[in-house]
């Protein structure tokens, strides 16, 4: 894919609180039944200028189904009755892509109007992104509604952080309904990960599980000295493509960030079988990820009369008409803002 490759693994024993049932593959059968396809089209143009957006749209749909379920609540721009979960800590300065799902929006409404949420434009987008990286495609549970509120506090108390130990990063999930996790996040500046080059826990010190020779690599992508905002791949062998090297990265002390490492390198860890199953077996992770993908698509889902289909993504509908409209350039130009430091 085009991007500093994301992949999200959630491996869950056990189903998430919210059924199932109310979503359904097939639920825009009739009222809109190009709209993979419309999604597709606009995502595989956005590539070939941005090749880290696949990943930046997986990580939307991540850090959104993460604060109060996944109903588009990520992309609700701050207004004077709207606190912005852009803004939280988590995303601030780092969530791209936003842009992207205003032209995927766009096309869908002049395809089939008021109907589409984008809520499962996220869902949608982020399945297409895994396919156009040579992933494995799956059946994308449809019919959330949009939010009409935003909780920028709960964003920044329910993301996970580049920093986290293990213990933190399974506490996170769990509140979730998630069990045992593989994470990986998309692109990195480097003011996510410095201190692991060189004050690692305060030390003074890089981090001892980082392989030597990595470690010499990222310091020259980000020299002590420097703003902290240069970006490197956070899969430094197959950058562009969805596949199981950020295992095998792991096996090598070549986790980007700290959270990553942890998954291999916490001695005693349960996740260091699953690190090593998914290293040797593509099929298996591919399969894990998809069945995956689909359970954290269905945290706390609105559906039925609950909500509203959006209008416009970025705001409530009826509160655009008092404000500016969002342009796509004035859009691109916030997300050059938001660029990504990690995702989880």
């Amino acid at each position: 894919m085009g991007g500093v490759w994301c992949v999200v693994v959630v491996v869950v024993a056990t189903l998430l609180s919210a059924s199932n049932g109310q979503l359904d593959p097939s639920f825009y059968k009739t009222t809109c039944p190009k709209v993979h396809s419309i999604v597709r089209e606009v995502v595989h143009n956005a590539l070939k200028s941005d090749r880290r957006i696949g990943a930046s749209l997986i990580r939307l749909h991540f850090h959104d189904c993460f604060v109060q379920g996944c109903d588009a609540s990520i992309l609700l721009n701050k207004t004077d009755t709207i606190d912005s979960e852009q803004d939280a800590f988590p995303n601030t300065n780092s969530i791209r892509g936003l842009n992207v799902v205003n032209d995927i929006k766009t096309a869908v409404e002049n395809a089939c109007p008021a109907t589409v949420s984008c809520a499962d434009i996220l869902a949608i987008a982020a399945q297409v992104s895994v396919v156009l990286a040579d992933g494995r495609s799956w059946k994308v549970p449809l019919g959330r509604r949009d939010s009409t509120t935003a909780n920028r506090s709960l964003a920044n108390a329910n993301l996970p952080g580049p920093t986290f130990t293990l213990d933190q990063l399974k506490q996170s999930f769990t509140l979730q309904g998630l069990n045992t996790t593989d994470l990986v996040a998309l692109s990195a500046k480097c003011s996510t990960f410095s201190t692991r080059l060189y004050n690692f826990s305060g030390t003074g010190n890089p981090d001892p599980t980082l392989n030597t020779t990595y470690l010499t690599t990222l310091r020259g992508i980000c020299p002590e000295s420097g703003g902290g905002n240069n970006l490197t791949d956070l899969d430094p062998t197959t950058p562009n493509k969805f596949d199981k090297n950020y295992f095998t990265n792991l096996q090598i002390q070549k986790g980007l960030l700290q959270s990553d490492q942890e998954l291999f390198s916490t001695s005693g860890a349960d996740t260091i079988a699953i690190v090593n199953n998914f290293a040797s077996d593509q099929d298996l992770f591919f399969r894990k990820f998809a069945a995956s993908m689909i359970k954290m698509g269905n945290i706390s889902p609105l559906t039925g009369s609950q909500g509203q289909i959006r209008s416009h993504c970025n705001f409530v509908n009826g509160a655009s008409s008092g404000l500016s409209a969002v342009t796509s350039s004035q859009q691109s130009d916030y997300d050059d803002k938001h660029l990504l430091l990690s995702s989880i």
